[in-house]
């Protein structure tokens, strides 16, 4: 019988109260979290009441010293990814770590130094890849039903969609919508391409737009205010070369003056498919040109993406999203803003 498994949560703001907590609430039966983390003592006792935790803490640091856990659930601001990462791998416990692995690609290499001279089990935790289309496109793809997948087009674009606080400063959050929201985007596509191995990407990034003060919207604020900083981009357009002659390409906006649009597109030799709902655009039996939509299981991805990993942790395997995707996917984004200011073409 699988162990229950003891989870510490480090930060107590939005993506834990709002995704990670509600969805431990459904998995009592595999996982308890036992201990919660915050730099302001206040919000995570407010955690900790609200969800039933019984110790909460100002550092992890001081929940390692004081609380007995399997695995650290990193829910911070992007820049503390790293050292909390650090802390919770030289303690020897396993690391459940939001999306994007870090600030910086020096940061998200120093995690997987640590990662791997502990010798624990990490999991970036890229939720799209959980959902069950996503699922649903591998299952096939692993089937032979698109043959080779040489070619992807994907977008996450909101026309007025910037989130305030600690998102516009770049100390903190390393970058804009790219590592905010274009990481869901081109990871979920490169993933269901197979992970392809990235040689460039050409991009341009955009400050055009700004602190917009654009009436009748309101920004989606996270825990604790703002300092003011803005500098970071409204929007990217971006194209990636892999090895073998496949090709991504990905628009990403927080801000821009066009529709709204999630979406992503596989193209495959045999066939390809789109998103929400999953549609497939192949041939049939007979070899007519044949568009259907299989039958998706759905699911809740933030659920998925913790099963998961428990699982994971209780039988000794490597998860869908290892620190080796994390650090290859953190080349892409790094390559991204390097294209940008040489406004060229650039190696990963």
């Amino acid at each position: 019988m699988a162990k229950k498994l003891r989870a510490g949560i480090i930060g107590a703001g939005n993506i834990a109260t709002s995704a990670h907590l509600p969805a431990y609430q459904k998995l009592t039966d595999i996982v308890e979290v036992v201990a919660i983390a915050d730099i302001v003592p206040e919000r995570a006792k407010a955690a900790a009441e609200k969800y039933n935790i019984p110790n909460y803490y100002s550092s992890v640091e001081e929940l390692l010293e004081n609380c007995e856990v399997d695995y650290i659930d990193i829910c911070t601001w992007t820049a503390a990814h790293a050292p909390v990462c650090i802390a919770a791998a030289k303690a020897g416990k396993d690391i459940l770590c939001e999306k994007p692995l870090a600030a910086t690609l020096e940061q998200g290499l120093a995690m997987e130094k640590a990662v791997k001279d502990a010798g624990v089990n990490f999991m970036l935790a890229v939720v799209t890849r959980y959902g069950g289309e996503q699922i649903k496109c591998r299952e096939l793809y692993e089937n032979g039903v698109f043959g080779e997948i040489y070619a992807a087009k994907t977008q996450y674009v909101r026309r007025r969609g910037t989130p305030g606080g600690w998102f516009t400063d770049k100390e903190l959050a390393g970058g804009g919508p790219v590592l905010d929201i274009g990481v869901h985007a081109i990871d979920r596509t490169w993933y269901l391409m197979d992970r392809p191995k990235p040689v460039s990407v050409s991009a341009e990034v955009s400050y055009r737009i700004g602190d917009f003060k654009t009436k009748g919207i309101t920004r989606w604020m996270p825990f604790g205010k703002g300092n003011g900083v803005f500098d970071t981009e409204d929007s990217a357009t971006v194209f990636f070369r892999f090895e073998g002659g496949k090709t991504m390409m990905a628009e990403i906006a927080w801000a821009i003056n066009g529709p709204e649009r999630a979406t992503t597109q596989l193209f495959g030799s045999k066939a390809g498919c789109t998103f929400e709902p999953l549609t497939i655009y192949g041939e049939n039996e007979e070899g007519y040109l044949d568009t259907y939509k299989p039958e998706v299981t759905p699911n809740n991805y933030f659920e998925e993406e913790i099963r998961h990993f428990v699982e994971c942790v209780n039988e000794g395997k490597t998860p869908i999203s290892p620190i080796e995707d994390a650090v290859t996917v953190q080349r892409m984004l790094d390559g991204i803003y390097r294209s940008a200011e040489a406004h060229k073409e650039v190696t990963i």
